[in-house]
């Protein structure tokens, strides 16, 4: 029998998955209409957890007509701030989801926040719905993490208002939003079959749910890998010699064979050459934040799992003591004012089913 190398994991990856679970991804898009999902979803689970509320306000001229803007308002009426929505795309917008504070927010100079989230998503012809997929339901409660933290947002100074903590701890509120997309209340308040209102049948996110731990070995070691040699380069002694281009390979080798991570198999998920992270976008040294976040995710699902409150109560407590801080505070303290311990390693294994 031939021996599968790397270059093949992702074809023979993909064989197995679709015989061991047999999912067509496409039978979720007609149960997932993004207005639906935006306004029965992702408005919802706020109202849920935080008892907020969102009001469009078309009188409001925005940037770009596609970009529709919402008056959120706090849990007594009086006015949050205002959310904005651009999930279209077009040729004058750069590609990918992110969120963008407009206005941060700021007691000094009493400004409330206006914050905005963007996808690129296809705008069908006119009267078609926009159905998404299960990815991007993922990333639209994502990007809304990242506003909600923006939006709760109540510190003096705008230099650290909202998403303005460090970097290994920008994407772990947002990461626990993406909790509330298959939570069971409020997924069947969204997904919905956009023709007949009928609900999305149970099996397809059960199976959903088995298939995400698919190739979860895998995907872990390989952004292990990639920030292992993050950190490799950023570690060599100022005084030492740097390797060269012709060295570069075997430095990357020697550095994972150190920490256990040297597999033909997996590779790194980057190399050096075209690991951007490494060397630019605010990300030097700071690779592993993304598992880093997760971690803390992680345990702050199992949080609010299993700490005996009401989800309401739950949201409270980390609004006031994470969400609302920004940078003011040290992120790890904010965390342990939430959870009430230094976080563990235990829920990320279990999540991706690596604990047995």
């Amino acid at each position: 029998m031939a021996e599968i190398r790397a270059a093949d994991w992702q074809y023979y990856s993909e064989r197995v998955r679709k015989e061991r679970f047999d999912l067509d991804a496409a039978a979720l898009r007609p149960y997932l209409e993004l207005e639906t999902v935006l306004h029965d979803g992702v408005f919802h689970a706020a109202e849920l957890v935080y008892g907020i509320t969102f009001t469009r306000r078309p009188d409001l001229v925005s940037y770009h007509p596609d970009a529709r803007i919402y008056e959120v308002h706090d849990t007594d009426g009086s006015p949050l701030g205002l959310y904005i929505g651009d999930f279209h795309a077009r040729e004058s917008k750069r590609g990918g989801a992110w969120m963008d504070a407009l206005v941060p927010q700021s007691r000094l100079l009493g400004h409330k926040p206006v914050v905005v989230n963007n996808l690129n998503v296809a705008k069908p012809p006119a009267g078609e719905p926009v159905l998404l997929t299960w990815s991007e339901v993922h990333t639209l409660f994502h990007e809304f993490g990242h506003a909600l933290h923006g939006l709760f947002s109540a510190v003096r100074y705008p230099l650290l208002s909202g998403t303005r903590v460090p970097r290994d701890f920008v994407e772990f509120p947002s990461q626990v939003n993406e909790m509330w997309a298959d939570w069971p209340e409020v997924l069947a308040h969204y997904a919905r079959h956009h023709v007949t209102g009928e609900p999305m049948p149970p099996e397809l996110p059960a199976r959903l749910r088995e298939t995400e731990n698919f190739g979860a070995g895998f995907r872990m070691v390989e952004h292990q890998a990639a920030a292992v040699l993050d950190w490799a380069w950023h570690t060599l002694s100022a005084d030492g010699d740097t390797p060269g281009a012709d060295e570069a390979e075997a430095f990357e080798a020697a550095a994972l064979e150190r920490y256990g991570l040297a597999s033909a198999a997996i590779p790194p998920r980057y190399r050096t050459g075209y690991f951007a992270h490494v060397f630019s976008g605010g990300y030097a040294a700071g690779y592993y934040g993304y598992r880093w976040a997760e971690v803390l995710d992680a345990d702050t699902v199992r949080w609010f799992r299993e700490n005996g409150k009401t989800v309401r109560e739950s949201g409270e407590i980390f609004r006031r003591e994470l969400l609302s801080k920004g940078g003011s505070v040290d992120p790890l303290g904010a965390f342990r004012a939430v959870v009430g311990r230094d976080p563990e390693l235990a829920p990320l294994l279990a999540r991706h089913g690596l604990d047995g």
